[in-house]
């Protein structure tokens, strides 16, 4: 009795490593929201598939462990990294009254990743990810974990960054950030990494604000005092001596 929890990047075969396709292949249900299974669905010939909407993460667990106790192969595929913002850990406690049952993460490429090596490199010195939904997370720690963030100068990732009912979050997170940053601080944004019509922008804080551009598919880059534009590149030195 197996599941493995795969992540299969931004979308693009391109991005998906040979561990998450292997997975797949060996797995006799595909388990997954119904986008990201549609995403691998030349690899699911043959093989039984599970797949619901959007905000039905639990329900999705539930259906691959059913199948994992009828002792079926199952691959639970998540967009990205299974790991990070994915259904690796809740996995993992739906299934926490079923040890015979082996979970078996695969990681993948997260936009964090994916999205900064379309804008350059800058995540090169410390960073962090904090994503803007506030469906499962208060938007009050949301705010304190961008304000400190900020305040300790760290490139800043956002994930989740706007939705049509969080149409300004976005806009807060960038004043929160300006309290620490310059407006002028070297910026980016990623839409649709590795997926038709990607694209990258480089840009400022200010930018950020009341840009129709983001969306949900879009990953927010914020560099920290020292992150420049080279050659049209978004890069955060590290600090190495005589460059």
């Amino acid at each position: 009795m197996k599941i493995y929890v795969v992540g299969i990047g931004p979308g693009n075969r391109e991005y998906m490593t040979p561990q998450a396709k292997e997975a797949i292949e060996k797995s006799d249900v595909i388990v997954g929201y119904t986008l990201y299974v549609d995403l691998v669905r030349e690899l699911t010939e043959g093989k039984e598939i599970k797949s619901t909407a959007m905000k039905q993460e639990v329900d999705r667990c539930k259906l691959a462990l059913e199948s994992a106790l009828k002792g079926k192969t199952v691959a639970f595929v998540c967009s990205g990294d299974a790991g990070v913002y994915g259904m690796a850990g809740i996995m993992a406690e739906v299934a926490a009254e079923h040890p015979e049952v082996e979970i078996i993460i695969v990681p993948g490429i997260t936009a964090a990743c994916s999205g900064a090596a379309v804008l350059g490199a800058p995540l090169i010195h410390d960073f962090a990810v904090i994503s803007l939904s506030d469906l499962l997370t208060p938007w009050e720690k949301i705010e304190k974990r961008l304000h400190l963030a900020a305040e300790a100068d760290f490139v800043v990732c956002l994930y989740n960054p706007k939705s049509k009912k969080r149409h300004d979050y976005v806009d807060k997170a960038a004043e929160i950030m300006s309290a620490f940053k310059g407006w002028d601080t070297p910026c980016g944004y990623v839409k649709n990494i590795g997926r038709d019509g990607e694209t990258g922008v480089v840009c400022t804080l200010a930018d950020l604000k009341n840009n129709e551009e983001i969306d949900m598919f879009t990953t927010v880059f914020i560099g920290n005092s020292q992150t420049k534009v080279i050659n049209g590149k978004l890069v955060t030195p590290r600090g190495y001596q005589d460059v």
